[in-house]
């Protein structure tokens, strides 16, 4: 059995994975693709062995079982809510603005479509995810990136925050993840992964800094719980199309597709 694939946006995360796909991978196939600019997506699919259809967003779900996400955060609903009224696999990478719309999570259970968040760019999603179901007491992440991955946060420049010439590390935001996914929608996606593994976004506490010293976007995570307590820290190394995204998430999209088809799955 062969699983259709369509992919939305041909960024950072999304064009390593269609190219990925058009390699060829056994129980998966590449039918469709939609991307703002239609001749630029034919220019980045030009050396493909099998070109995938072009087609607009809103007709994405109708082209193939599985929808990969990899939008800006102001597309992110054109595509998300006909996905999941056709009651078909999202993949969602831009997860911060689930937490503006809840409702689309029980009218994809009306539907029977599949939300799944990759969450290779983190690591212990399934600890976290396992300690859930006893009692965490407490959840905080730190995440830390090149003052160059935070430049275009809304937050930064709604306050004019100058971060060009910054020489020691400047905390920008210490709240719950909710609040962050306001101020930084483009920057805190794995943060509200790791909230909805956990207690919640509104339980699990964040910081975000803009820091001079660090090359990579860094993540920092404390679990304490009656089942465990956990510490780790992982150093994502930044794409160089877009800063703000780790070259480990696309590898993670992979890693989720290629689960859906293997008859061996380790993780949740």
């Amino acid at each position: 059995m062969t699983l259709t694939v369509a992919i939305a946006g041909l960024g950072a995360v999304c064009r390593p994975v269609a190219e990925w796909l058009d390699q060829g991978v056994p129980g998966l196939k590449l039918t469709a693709i939609s991307a703002g600019d239609e001749a630029r997506a034919h220019e980045r699919i030009a050396h493909f062995k099998n070109k995938p259809k072009v087609v607009p967003l809103a007709e994405l779900a109708q082209h193939a079982d599985i929808i990969v996400e990899g939008l800006p955060p102001a597309l992110y609903f054109d595509l998300a809510e006909p996905v999941i009224e056709a009651g078909k696999v999202f993949v969602s990478v831009t997860v911060t603005r689930l937490l503006e719309r809840p409702e689309l999570i029980e009218r994809a259970r009306e539907t029977g479509a599949k939300i799944i968040v990759p969450t290779g760019a983190l690591a212990a999603f399934d600890a976290v995810r396992a300690a859930s179901y006893g009692t965490i007491h407490s959840l905080v992440m730190a995440t830390r990136k090149p003052p160059k991955g935070l430049v275009n946060a809304p937050f930064v420049i709604e306050q004019g925050i100058d971060l060009s010439n910054l020489k020691e590390p400047m905390c920008l935001y210490k709240g719950t993840v909710r609040d962050a996914a306001a101020k930084f929608p483009a920057n805190v996606n794995v943060a509200v992964a790791l909230s909805l593994a956990g207690p919640g976004p509104d339980k699990t506490s964040y910081e975000i800094w803009a820091d001079p010293a660090v090359d990579r976007n860094t993540h920092s995570v404390t679990l304490d719980s009656d089942s465990t307590h956990l510490e780790f820290t992982i150093a994502g190394v930044p794409t160089e199309e877009n800063p703000a995204t780790g070259k480990l998430t696309p590898l993670a999209v992979m890693a989720t597709l290629d689960g859906m088809v293997q008859p061996l799955k380790i993780g949740s």
